[in-house]
């Protein structure tokens, strides 16, 4: 009679994952940031910019749905800040991936701190200080 084998997932498996998800998330942002500059150095060609002084006012793309709006019409420059909100939300993703491991496990303390966590980054992500 056959035996059936019952895998489970052990920690090992989950930090593999993680660092996968991690490693991923940076090789695609890089990409990303990547191909914005190419488009960016070629719509933008013989242009000089002023960096001495910085005006934020300027700043076309400023908000998550005005990046998404300029992604979608190729612009060079949402594309890179796109790149960057995919870098700073690959941990993101790694604390929410933690999270559903956590209840796998049935870990359930850090389950509860991996909500804080994320609540926190939230937070300060939407209602910062500086605003």
């Amino acid at each position: 009679m056959g035996t059936v084998k019952k895998e489970n997932i052990n920690d090992k498996d989950i930090q593999i994952i993680l660092g996968t998800l991690l490693r991923a998330g940076v090789i695609i942002s890089m990409g990303i940031v990547l191909i914005g500059g190419i488009i960016f150095l070629i719509h933008n060609k013989g242009v000089i910019t002023d960096y001495k002084v910085f005006r934020p006012e300027l700043s076309k793309f400023s908000s998550i749905a005005a990046i998404f709006k300029g992604v979608s019409t190729f612009h060079g420059d949402a594309i890179v800040q796109f790149g960057i909100l995919m870098l700073i939300f690959t941990p993101i993703a790694r604390i929410v991936f933690a999270i559903f491991s956590f209840l796998i496990e049935k870990d359930y303390l850090y389950v509860i701190i991996g909500f804080i966590i994320l609540a926190i980054i939230t937070i300060s992500l939407n209602g910062g200080l500086a605003h």
